[in-house]
């Protein structure tokens, strides 16, 4: 009896604790929802930062602990030196081109790259932040200018990948150069993204194609069956109901499917020939994935490099601006999104292993 007793207080003492998470948790989401709805500052923030500057912090913080105390002190004073000389030509300059022809001023234009980020999920849920970017970026950039895009997709929905892509036919559509670095892997549906670049670089192992169109769903029509278990769809439109999870899948409703799978990768195949001629299409979109070198080969990249080596070397040449846009969420969105999140890189970490085991060592 003095057991249930003790028992009981503990199923007590837990009951309370869940009630009271789940009381502050709904007031910390409340709160936050009317907080958003109080600011009334819009969706989002634009961030922008100056990546020559973090080049040269960083230089500066090796430089300080590599080189003795008087190495460091001449190294600070003619690094002074030349950001005022740098400072007072680029002051001349500006005045030159204010005073001088359009032709002159052109001339000495200096460039700006502006650098973007898409780490693609499924969905490509952040092609809501990339349209944002983009639009912030056209209303300066100028055909002069570049916009680097560092993309990392496995591939997912057509339809939200068609989206991102035409994100980026926005800026193709101004002249403006775009270059697209892949680092780790732009299969599927990132490969839609990826072809569309003027300029395409990969990594040496980064994974690349997968030009293909895949539809798959579970069955469960027998099991239902089996235990004799009713499932009625009413439907209008022959081809309304073809493939579904528990209705029973006729060869007409496969034979379909089948057809407008192949007629979307016909369409994929025509997208990737017209943005990268230089391939030879029928090659290369059977479903298989490359390796970065590779793909060089195979005309499906311009380059072997890393992102890291083409933002060093435009720190070199321009101006180069890492833009990010943040879309503000209440507290209740950024939880559901992070339990989002997690499930579904679980997935795409497990659907990855299975593709790509082959190149594990």
């Amino acid at each position: 009896m003095e057991f249930l007793t003790e028992y009981g207080l503990f199923l007590a003492k837990v009951a309370t604790l869940v009630v009271a998470f789940i009381v502050v948790l709904s007031a910390l989401i409340s709160a936050g929802s009317r907080g958003k709805r109080a600011s009334g500052s819009g969706r989002g923030a634009i961030s922008i930062v100056r990546l020559n500057d973090e080049l040269d912090d960083m230089r500066d913080s090796v430089k300080k602990s590599v080189l003795d105390k008087a190495e460091f002190k001449l190294e600070q004073k003619l690094e002074k030196k030349r950001h005022k000389q740098e400072e007072k030509d680029r002051k001349k300059q500006l005045k030159a081109q204010q005073n001088s022809t359009e032709e002159t001023a052109e001339d000495d234009y200096r460039k700006r790259v502006y650098v973007i980020d898409f780490d693609g999920d499924v969905e490509a849920s952040e092609v809501e932040s990339l349209r944002e970017e983009i639009t912030a970026i056209l209303t300066l950039a100028t055909p002069k200018d570049e916009v680097l895009l560092r993309l990392e997709s496995p591939g997912g929905m057509v339809h939200a990948y068609g989206l991102a892509s035409s994100q980026l036919l926005r800026i193709r559509d101004k002249d403006i150069p775009l270059t697209i670095c892949v680092d780790k892997v732009a299969a599927s549906g990132g490969y839609m993204m990826a072809c569309l670049a003027s300029n395409l670089v990969a990594a040496p192992f980064a994974i690349l194609g997968s030009i293909g169109v895949l539809v798959q769903l579970p069955n469960f029509h027998r099991l239902l069956r089996k235990h004799d278990v009713d499932y009625e769809t009413i439907s209008a439109g022959e081809f309304k109901t073809t493939l579904t999870t528990f209705g029973e899948i006729t060869n007409k409703g496969r034979k379909k499917v089948k057809e407008d799978v192949e007629e979307m990768h016909v369409l994929f195949k025509n997208w990737v020939k017209q943005h990268r001629p230089a391939v030879e299409i029928d090659s290369i979109a059977t479903g298989e994935t490359w390796v970065g070198i590779q793909a060089l080969e195979r005309n499906m990249v311009d380059a072997v490099m890393t992102s890291d080596e083409c933002i060093v070397l435009a720190c070199d040449e321009a101006d180069v601006f890492e833009v990010s846009y943040e879309i503000r969420r209440s507290i209740g969105d950024k939880l559901g999104a992070a339990i989002h999140s997690t499930l579904d890189r679980t997935v795409m970490s497990l659907w990855k292993r299975v593709r790509e085991s082959s190149f594990y060592s």
